[in-house]
């Protein structure tokens, strides 16, 4: 996990890091959903054309945070988290 900053024009950095794990590029285009009772907001890198893949990932993201607010979870400590996202299996 790392840090990054809001700039004064509304623009998020993502750490060079990350980028490079995701291959983004100059013009990636990213999907952004917002679940602003947790203060959560998930990107989503997409191919230019937006597949059918794409908006599939983006659904089950929101599915998800439904889920979550019904109280059908359960809890993962950070590194299971996103070892299981990596893997896609959340």
């Amino acid at each position: 996990m790392e840090l990054t900053r809001i700039s004064s024009k509304g623009q998020l950095v993502i750490p060079a890091e990350i980028r490079s794990e995701i291959d983004a590029k100059e013009g990636s285009i990213f999907a952004v959903s917002a679940f602003p009772e947790k203060n959560v907001i998930v990107l989503k890198k997409v191919s230019p054309d937006f597949t059918k893949e794409d908006l599939e990932t983006v659904a089950e993201v929101e599915k998800a945070w439904t889920e979550i607010k019904e109280g059908k979870f359960r809890k993962y400590d950070e590194k299971e988290f996103f070892a299981m996202l990596k893997s896609g299996r959340l």
